[in-house]
């Protein structure tokens, strides 16, 4: 049993930015996810092009509200000081996301006819796959400092 919680604790440390990603990408699709399903079944018709979107913007902002704090903290431990800027350039990547999002939830929805409530879960996919890529490159990036960096460079 120890042998397989040592093993476990390896692949965790090695894969921990990843698994860390996954639990706090699954808990901010959850989150949107019940805010879109809520909005949509009290009072929004997701057939209705602008309650459509208005639901998908409500779930956008719960979701990037609470992805930001949780991924500042447990997945890319970020120790940028000035954390006005980093969330401006979280905003601003969830923003193109989420302009993704719209995009695939209007053709999916009012062009191709699809269910919304399973649009909403393949564009949250997509969407999560596509904010990692964006937050690992633009947004939470690590500075190397000179030392660190000439120690790369010898290598």
């Amino acid at each position: 049993m120890k042998k397989l919680w040592n093993w476990c604790m390896n692949i965790y440390h090695k894969y921990k930015e990843i698994i860390n990603y996954l639990i706090v990408g699954g808990l901010t699709t959850v989150l949107s996810l019940a805010v879109y399903y809520g909005s949509v079944l009290t009072f929004l018709d997701p057939q209705n092009e602008i309650q459509l979107q208005i639901a998908n913007i409500l779930s956008w902002t719960a979701g990037v509200i609470f992805s930001y704090f949780m991924n500042r903290i447990f997945v890319f431990e970020s120790k940028e000081k000035n954390k006005i800027k980093e969330a401006g350039k979280f905003v601003s990547s969830r923003i193109i996301t989420l302009l993704m999002d719209m995009a695939i939830m209007a053709i999916g929805v009012s062009v191709l006819k699809f269910n919304d409530k399973i649009m909403k879960l393949f564009s949250q996919v997509v969407i999560t796959i596509s904010n990692y890529i964006f937050s690992k490159l633009f947004v939470f990036t690590k500075k190397v400092n000179n030392e660190n960096k000439e120690k790369i460079e010898e290598n």
